[in-house]
């Protein structure tokens, strides 16, 4: 960046320079730099392209799909600076695959009718291009029905690399928008996503939004929480039957669905209260365990986009 001060202009500064695209909280994406993933390191995933239900294989807020065939979806580690990356693992008679994030309404409705970049790392062993396409919901936060902003492809190699590419917001895009990484046939190799952002700027990609890992992921949280149960006691001869509450770390970002599981007892969800708000969480469970015993478990709370 060039300063240029002058008696009569004052201070010029050459290129973009403004809160939105140069300083902390600018990243739209959550959970950017794949270090959070709540349901573990690797999982599989969704089989089609999603419309009201996508399957997050792995890590928080990117969900992923494949055609003919499931792919496996893991945190793993990066290199020098870039502590996590995403990849995909091809399986042999896939014929696409999809990696995308839902940016809810609240936290994108001030894009509409600016300029945004896309940027992100990738890498493919097998593929050599990556498609992205950037649609809104047709209504807020929901994505039965989507309208596609504009789309692009990004020419990738084996090697981990940076690219970007500029993004025209219509002024209607105010109901949440999705950006989606597609690729063709992953029959085999892998295909490697890390520090992807989304943000608003006219001109060029800004230095990537590393923000605190708790921060991430209490913004995680807000869409998909575990939460260690309280003990539950079979108060029965061979069942549980007993009443679970608690306190969500983050507000949720509606009534979530909720569940219980258990290494120890089969259980099942008997009362799923529809008192259940965005903060606690409060269900009856039933199912069976040893006469007396003492079980342990944890509670889901999902809410996903």
């Amino acid at each position: 960046m060039t300063l240029a001060i002058s008696g009569t202009t004052g201070i010029t500064l050459a290129t973009q320079f403004d809160s939105a695209s140069t300083f902390a909280f600018k990243n739209r994406f959550i959970n950017g730099a794949m270090q959070v993933a709540q349901r573990g390191t690797t999982g599989s995933s969704g089989l089609n392209a999603p419309t009201t239900a996508p399957t997050y294989p792995s890590i928080d807020r990117w969900y992923a799909y494949s055609t003919v065939a499931t792919v496996t979806v893991a945190q793993v580690a990066g290199t020098g600076a870039t502590k996590n990356n995403l990849q995909v693992t091809g399986a042999g008679t896939v014929t696409s695959v999809g990696v995308g994030q839902r940016i809810e309404q609240l936290n994108c409705y001030d894009l509409a009718g600016s300029t945004c970049t896309l940027s992100v790392n990738m890498s493919n062993s097998l593929l050599t291009t990556v498609t992205w396409t950037a649609s809104y919901a047709t209504s807020a936060n929901t994505w039965s029905a989507k309208t596609t902003i504009s789309s692009g492809t990004f020419t990738v190699s084996g090697t981990l690399a940076n690219y970007s590419a500029q993004i025209i917001v219509p002024a209607a895009a105010t109901t949440g928008i999705e950006i989606l990484f597609t690729v063709g046939a992953q029959t085999s190799g892998t295909w490697v996503i890390g520090e992807a952002q989304f943000e608003k700027s006219s001109t060029v990609a800004t230095s990537f939004d590393y923000r605190p890992y708790t921060t991430e992921l209490q913004l995680c949280q807000r869409y998909y929480e575990q939460q260690a149960a309280s003990q539950y006691i079979s108060y029965t001869s061979g069942n549980v039957n007993t009443v679970l509450s608690g306190q969500w770390s983050t507000t949720k970002r509606t009534t979530p669905n909720v569940s219980v599981s258990s290494a120890i007892a089969t259980l099942a969800v008997i009362n799923n209260s529809t008192a259940i708000g965005s903060v606690a969480w409060n269900m009856g469970v039933t199912g069976t365990g040893a006469t007396g015993a003492t079980h342990t478990g944890t509670i889901i709370g999902v809410i996903e986009l």
